[in-house]
């Protein structure tokens, strides 16, 4: 992208130099342009990433929440056999 944008820039100057602006200008646009496409693809990019992340921390909380569960009840039925085994 940034070599694009840079001869996009290369070329603006040359066409101003021989004077051609129409053509200037069509060039600069054209930058301007390959630069929005840009920061949108990266701005899709970045929620895109956002959303996987978030996703992930859910799924990381789930799997905590479940081994909590499983301690828990691995404490208790512990307890029961020490219980059982104390009478």
């Amino acid at each position: 992208m940034k070599k694009s944008l840079f001869a996009a820039a290369l070329m603006s100057l040359f066409l101003a130099a021989c004077g051609q602006a129409e053509k200037t200008t069509e060039a600069a646009a054209s930058a301007a342009s390959a630069a929005s496409e840009a920061v949108t693809e990266a701005a899709s990019a970045a929620s895109e990433a956002a959303t996987t992340a978030t996703e992930a921390a859910a799924s990381a909380t789930e799997a905590a929440a479940s081994a909590t569960e499983a301690a828990a009840s691995a404490v208790e039925a512990a307890a029961s056999e020490a219980a059982s085994a104390a009478k």
